[in-house]
């Protein structure tokens, strides 16, 4: 059997799965492994693997060399299932997620650069989008993002650093000519630093009346930004909502009409996708309540 015909029947996608939503891309590993194991082609692979390295080791080396590499090249072997199984359950998982969703699951594409954080980096995609309904009225796209950073040392080796996000997309179209810059972000630095950081911005930071948010968040807007209004938006009710309800490390950023929720990392469990797409939409609908005043 040629190398292809190995590798494609190795990909043949499992003839079912469980019906059931898993609670992440990590529950159906188990189901995909026991599977390949059970094949008499997974079987065959690895022991051939194993007896080859073996045999040949041993006649050149010595039996002892030759029983030591059969056992790391069993484990290999394992590990390889293993890998298969893994991308298989995280896939499954992802397209399970999209269709009791209702969600269009895609693959790597790119996200517009509307808004700083999808800007950023040498390099920019999502690994995957989910298009469709966050909630009622409320339609976007929720994307596993990546952008890259690539970087030289002194000696010309070159770097690469991969950041990690989970962002929300939602349309806000009507709030643009009210807040054409908004971002609300996660705290970070000293406080104490504040006054000098600012010096340097292109925005201009919102102080509002509540310790609880500003130790959570820093929030900057356009220098002629109407503070009426925005302080309007931060009700008191949005403000207990972004301090005590919204996921961990929630954060967003809104550029003329475009919102950008997010959180560090990849999130690849059910319950942690719906939390994004709840607080996304959440912001979503206070920004256009307040527009439509």
């Amino acid at each position: 059997m040629s190398e292809e015909q190995t590798q494609a029947d190795l990909a043949t996608p499992p003839a079912a799965v469980p019906e059931a939503l898993p609670d992440d891309a990590n529950d159906l590993r188990g189901f995909h492994f026991k599977r390949l194991m059970r094949k008499p082609l997974t079987l065959v692979l690895v022991g051939v693997e194993v007896v080859a390295i073996g045999v040949v080791l041993a006649v050149l080396v010595g039996p002892a060399i030759g029983g030591a590499a059969a056992v790391a090249a069993f484990l290999l072997g394992l590990l390889a299932v293993f890998a298969i199984a893994d991308s298989r359950a995280e896939q499954g998982f992802f397209e399970t997620y999209a269709a009791q969703n209702g969600l269009e699951l895609n693959g790597r594409s790119p996200l517009p650069p509307s808004t700083p954080l999808l800007r950023k980096g040498d390099d920019r995609y999502a690994e995957r989008t989910f298009s469709g309904p966050f909630a009622e009225g409320v339609e976007g796209i929720l994307a596993l993002y990546t952008y890259e950073d690539e970087s030289t040392d002194s000696e010309g080796n070159r770097q690469t650093n991969y950041y990690r996000y989970t962002v929300g997309l939602v349309s806000v179209p009507e709030c643009a000519a009210h807040v054409p810059q908004l971002f609300c972000r996660r705290m970070s630095g000293l406080r104490s630093l504040e006054k000098l950081e600012d010096v340097f911005r292109s925005t201009e930071r919102v102080q509002l009346e509540s310790e609880a948010l500003a130790e959570r968040y820093e929030i900057f807007a356009g220098k002629d930004q109407d503070q009426v209004w925005l302080r309007r938006l931060f009700s008191p009710t949005f403000i207990v909502w972004l301090s005590e309800a919204a996921p961990k490390k929630f954060a967003f950023e809104l550029v003329d009409g475009v919102l950008c929720c997010y959180v560090n990392g990849h999130r690849k469990s059910a319950a942690e996708l719906d939390a994004l797409r709840a607080a996304s939409a959440a912001v979503a609908a206070r920004l256009r309540e307040e527009s439509a005043e």
